[in-house]
């Protein structure tokens, strides 16, 4: 028998709209409390932002069998997805209004197999440094036990945005 998944998003144009106005903090405190929509990759996976302050950022996830890759075990892309959203989160938190970011690097260490066995694991996101033109953060997987499943370090590059 097959399986379904159905989920629905808003439009990520309201949100990357109010990148140039608001802080970084302010926009993902905006996201957590509804007042902005979250972006569609978060209802896609399944994941949510639950928590943010300055420098900091944690994601959470359930593992589901759409998840899975061919082996039966979520898929390392899932992974890297919640590590990468996790640091690039916290750089955000720390940026002014007008200034976005973006990933240049991701580099992810697999540590543990994850399935919908595993429970809820969060993604921890933490500035290391920052600079005018670059950030770099660090960010851990962990299971329900505090068990390390895989952790990261990512480069950011900083520019500014024009407020729309």
């Amino acid at each position: 028998m097959g399986r379904t998944r159905t989920y629905e998003w808003q439009d990520p144009g309201i949100t990357a709209a109010a990148v140039g106005h608001d802080t970084g903090l302010d926009l993902l405190r905006a996201m957590v409390a509804g007042r902005l929509p979250t972006p569609p990759i978060a209802a896609t996976l399944g994941f949510t932002l639950d928590e943010v302050e300055h420098g900091r950022a944690v994601f959470s996830l359930i593992p589901g069998e759409e998840h899975y890759n061919p082996i039966g075990s979520v898929h390392g892309g899932v992974y890297a997805t919640l590590l990468d959203s996790a640091a690039g989160c916290a750089v955000q938190s720390v940026l002014p209004a007008g200034v976005g970011y973006t990933s240049l690097d991701l580099n992810v260490k697999f540590l543990r197999r994850m399935t919908v066995d595993t429970g809820p694991v969060r993604a921890i996101g933490k500035v290391v440094n920052s600079s005018r033109q670059t950030a770099l953060a660090e960010a851990t997987l962990l299971d329900e036990k505090d068990r390390l499943l895989a952790h990261a370090t990512s480069s950011c590059l900083l520019f500014p945005v024009q407020a729309a």
